[in-house]
């Protein structure tokens, strides 16, 4: 295996010094002017193991999913999809382990270990999935476009570990087949192999009783349809003889990964655990997978985006863990924790209002908080120091320092009143009639720096015409404005004693130092410079609300 990989490497290598990867003859005719999203299946035998030899490499298949513009392919999901169902024709293996294509298995244990939790007569009646953490291996020092997630899985993930189980995030994650396939827990009983109910003994040797039924379910491939009975039943099934005739048998409906969100992940690992089923987090030292984290700001950005657009989806459809809990098996506290999870883009809405609140108390001269001589100063004030005292607290105990809290905190104001407001507005619109949600691939570039000069340009927030831009550079440039009247005292008299004080200010102040990133981008050049498109229009707003505030 060692030797195969290193002359990929060296087939890859070579073919990055042409201008054309490679010649599009024998083996790749097939990609001849073959569109990206305009294609017919693409299916490649690379590796068969005819024998069948435990020592050999495995088969290995490549397989593209027929593509065109006016029919749904359903992005990652679909993928999944068509996956498992190739892997159930070709081995029916009880458990499937989802990695994505940026990430590398760093622990050769990993397999033991995940076995470990999911194996055991009790333990097959109760978790459906074991997830590892997402670690990165190109981690930037002190996490500079806040997107690394630590502290967001040492406490939340432990957390709901301990309920439920942890969410299911897409990758890193080690599948049972069944419950993939539609299995509940209360299908099986812990003993003979005949003894699951109704559900799946209807599967069980009657295929042809109940074809029609099947193919309702599994679409229209019969062979796939006695591999999922197979591992319905947990009985062992021989790979059919001929490779090419499994994968091209695979077509057909969803399998187990749910459609109708970007974020397929969360809506699919909540789908499972609605029936009852439990997962469990596994987070070994070191790291059992290392993945790739997103390295500039537009595909920082554009990561939140498509996260905050995703979750909504699965909140305000029918599979609300709401309903889940009120009619399924759902816990309450696993509901809630779900519920915080998926309402995540709904922050953007009150925290751009208050964001705002600042500047209209200095615009307009009115009071929004306590003043100084006032008892009740030290109520926000208290709030305020708690708070960051509390969140900086999380990142001391995680190992990290005062930088990487601070920047998480500067990228959390941005994201929320940036990608994660235009998040809400395209489901706004979905739901509306008027668009629908585009699944966007975050593009993550391998950094191969080593110098401390590349590391920190690496480092430094990129920007491009993107509208996620647009929201917090009109923010900015509106507390700018105010605090410039505050300053050449331009503002209108107060009313009475009712006029802005120093809280109001200090808040217009914070916002900018949260939002220096984007300050620094007003003045940057290049890549590393806002637009001067999204400025004007950033521009227009921000004076349409201090004008409105002014009349």
């Amino acid at each position: 295996m060692k030797d195969k990989y290193e002359q990929l490497n060296r087939n890859i290598e070579a073919a990055v010094q042409k201008s054309v990867p490679c010649e599009f003859s024998g083996d790749f005719k097939v990609f001849l002017n073959t569109k990206r999203n305009n294609h017919p299946t693409i299916i490649k035998v690379i590796w068969e193991n005819k024998q069948g030899l435990a020592d050999e490499l495995p088969h290995l298949v490549y397989i593209s999913r027929e593509k065109r513009p006016n029919h749904p392919h359903h992005y990652k999901a679909g993928a999944m999809n068509v996956l498992a169902r190739v892997s159930g024709l070709m081995t029916n293996a009880p458990f499937m382990l989802n990695v994505d294509c940026d990430m590398f298995v760093n622990d050769p244990k990993v397999v033991l270990r995940a076995m470990c939790i999911l194996l055991g007569p009790k333990r097959e009646k109760e978790f459906a999935f074991a997830q590892f953490p997402q670690v990165f291996y190109d981690r930037l020092k002190d996490d500079p476009f806040g997107n690394q997630m630590i502290v967001l899985f040492e406490y939340m993930a432990r957390g709901m570990a301990g309920l439920q189980g942890v969410l299911y995030s897409g990758t890193g994650c080690f599948h049972r087949r069944q419950v993939i396939y539609g299995l509940s827990p209360e299908n099986i009983e812990i003993g003979p192999k005949d003894s699951y109910n109704t559900n799946a003994e209807i599967i069980k040797g009657k295929l042809d009783e109940h074809e029609q039924e099947l193919l309702q379910s599994f679409g229209n491939s019969k062979e796939f349809a006695r591999a999922a009975a197979s591992a319905l039943n947990g009985s062992k099934t021989d790979s059919a003889e001929s490779i090419q005739k499994v994968v091209e048998a695979g077509g057909g409906l969803r399998v187990g990964w749910m459609y109708g969100s970007t974020t397929e992940d969360i809506h699919t690992g909540l789908i499972i655990h609605k029936k009852g089923w439990r997962s469990a987090l596994c987070a070994p030292d070191p790291p059992a997978f290392l993945g790739c984290a997103p390295t500039s700001g537009p595909s920082s950005m554009t990561q939140q985006k498509r996260w905050a657009t995703g979750l909504l989806e699965v909140l305000l459809s029918k599979n609300c863990p709401i309903f889940f809990t009120m009619f399924y098996k759902l816990q309450l506290r696993q509901c809630m924790a779900y519920v915080w999870v998926l309402s995540w883009g709904l922050r953007s809405i009150p925290e751009l209002c208050y964001a705002l609140l600042f500047a209209y108390s200095i615009v307009t001269n009115s009071q929004l908080l306590p003043k100084s001589q006032e008892p009740a100063f030290f109520i926000p004030v208290s709030i305020f120091c708690i708070y960051n005292l509390y969140t900086l607290s999380e990142y001391f105990a995680t190992g990290q320092s005062i930088r990487a809290w601070w920047n998480n905190q500067k990228m959390a104001r941005i994201t929320t009143m940036g990608p994660w407001l235009l998040g809400v507005l395209s489901v706004v619109l979905k739901i509306l009639g008027m668009s629908e949600t585009v699944f966007e691939v975050t593009k993550k570039d391998q950094s191969t720096s080593s110098t401390d000069q590349d590391d920190v340009d690496a480092s430094r927030f990129t920007f491009d015409e993107s509208p996620v831009f647009m929201p917090v550079t009109a923010l900015l440039l509106v507390q700018l404005i105010a605090l410039a009247m505050a300053l050449l005292g331009l503002q209108p008299p107060a009313h009475g004693d009712h006029g802005s004080g120093v809280l109001e200010v200090f808040g217009s102040l914070w916002l900018v130092l949260c939002l220096w990133t984007i300050l620094k981008g007003l003045f940057g050049k290049g890549k590393y410079g806002i637009p001067l498109s999204t400025i004007f229009k950033s521009a227009g707003f921000a004076l349409l609300f201090v004008s409105l505030l002014c009349r």
